[in-house]
């Protein structure tokens, strides 16, 4: 061949390569179109139809509502029933629902709803969306999800609607229920209260239908269907992994409650004075809640520096892997507990209810954990340097931005009813929108866009190092 047809050649194979589509992974089409579901919230919110005033809230707070509204985290830094109106409210209730299903999920549903075949991109967006094993039974596992999501929502809002409507009109009191229910199952922590459910404090029926709610949207859909299906004998065997998340959750109720208990029994502005069963019902509520739900019952601004930094743990951790939580998950924080006990006891293997993990599995709890950690402290570090904030503000500053990262929504407040950080600048604002999108997603699928996997085909000689 001549030198001559050789280069248009070359030059016809560039222009091909450039003209073929942009290839993007299911990381990238996931973190996209959850910033386009967040963009399109914010534009809703920030007109004037919104705002209860008919005067727009401005674009950086309309940004943070949609933020957390689709993160379902429940940080404001405008009051739900006072400064949006019904329209707003639905926008912010509709945020919720898409935000718990997220963008692969209702991609997907909005596709079988139309009768489109599920290709094979969706499928790996969804998987990765909900960190699932397998593809195999995706559409399928889609239908129970919705199914189950509605019905757990709708018991739920009907057993709110009996004990509201003693309060409220019965229209309102069935409006109040739905919207309390889908933010409930959705782990967001919006409310139609100004001040959450303070006015519920000591309401029995209140506390363990929203709790209970909670803990359903929080253990993860993949448990639940590993549930009924295990009703139903379809398979004979719970999983590892539905074991670890039930074990990790139920511990750390435990010790949310009892731990809120013990600090907060002599404090006079919270559980000092009150009875042994309201004691109980305040320090449960609020140890489920603050694993990723964000409604609260007293005035957090009150808790001691103790029970502060005990929510602020569980905030960290969060929900299970699956679910509308947030948070490093519970999964996470047992197997690392389970590599730190199986390396005191000298064990090289990591095993948890008779089976061995893989050394991946456990790579990625750590590295997850850390990258938390560095998270919430740069962000933390970041808004402290920004705001100008001083010692004394430490506390909430972490506090927030745990609740941001954890996708909760619990925070010490600015005074009123608002969130702490409702007292920042646009910039501050801006960072823990940031990071209740991060939360959202996890450090994992962020870095994902990143960080390239390479797998060394070398094995250097091994060589021990000395530490402690």
């Amino acid at each position: 061949m001549s030198t001559q047809t050789a280069v248009p050649a070359a030059a016809a194979g560039r222009q091909r390569e450039r003209m073929k589509p942009l290839q993007l992974s299911p990381a990238m089409v996931l973190i996209g179109g959850f910033i386009v579901i967040i963009l399109i919230g914010t534009l809703l919110l920030a007109s004037p139809w919104a705002a209860a005033t008919h005067r727009s809230i401005g674009p950086i707070d309309a940004l943070f509502t949609a933020t957390s509204a689709v993160c379902v985290t429940g940080l404001i830094v405008k009051d739900t029933p006072v400064d949006f109106s019904l329209f707003g409210q639905i926008v912010i209730l509709v945020l919720i629902q898409l935000g718990g299903f997220g963008y692969a999920g209702s991609a997907m549903l909005i596709g079988v709803a139309l009768g489109r075949k599920i290709g094979l991109r969706d499928r790996m967006m969804f998987q990765q969306a909900m960190n699932l094993l397998t593809l195999e039974g995706l559409v399928k596992f889609l239908r129970w999800l919705v199914l189950c999501t509605l019905f757990i929502e709708g018991a739920a809002a009907v057993l709110l609607m009996l004990r509201l409507a003693q309060d409220l009109s019965p229209l309102r009191a069935a409006y109040t229920a739905v919207f309390h229910a889908v933010s409930a199952f959705n782990n967001a922590g919006f409310s139609v209260f100004s001040d959450s459910l303070v006015r519920y404090q000591y309401d029995w029926s209140v506390n363990l239908v929203i709790a209970g709610t909670i803990i359903l949207g929080g253990i993860g859909h993949i448990v639940l269907y590993e549930l009924h299906r295990y009703a139903r004998r379809d398979i004979f065997r719970i999983s590892s992994h539905a074991k670890l998340v039930a074990a990790v959750t139920v511990t750390l109720i435990l010790i949310g409650g009892f731990g809120l208990w013990m600090l907060e029994a002599t404090n006079p502005t919270t559980l000092s004075g009150l009875s042994w069963s309201r004691q109980a019902i305040v320090s449960f509520f609020h140890s489920v809640s603050a694993r990723t739900a964000g409604f609260n019952t007293i005035d957090l601004s009150h808790l001691r520096g103790a029970s502060l930094y005990l929510l602020i743990l569980l905030m960290i951790i969060g929900g299970s892997p699956a679910s509308t939580a947030g948070g490093i998950k519970t999964t996470t924080a047992g197997i690392i507990f389970a590599t730190l006990w199986n390396i005191a006891k000298g064990r090289r293997e990591v095993t948890i209810f008779h089976r061995r993990l893989p050394f991946e599995t456990v790579g990625s709890a750590f590295l997850l954990a850390f990258l938390a950690f560095a998270l919430v402290t740069g962000a933390t570090l970041l808004l402290l340097a920004l705001e100008q904030l001083s010692f004394e503000q430490f506390l909430p500053v972490l506090f927030e931005v745990s609740s941001a990262f954890g996708t909760v929504g619990l925070s010490t407040g600015d005074g009123g009813v608002l969130s702490y950080a409702a007292t920042f600048d646009d910039a501050g604002k801006l960072i823990i929108a940031l990071v209740m999108f991060i939360g959202r997603l996890g450090p994992i699928t962020i870095g994902m866009l990143v960080v390239t996997k390479s797998e060394s085909r070398v094995r250097y000689p091994e060589e021990k190092v000395l530490i402690g």
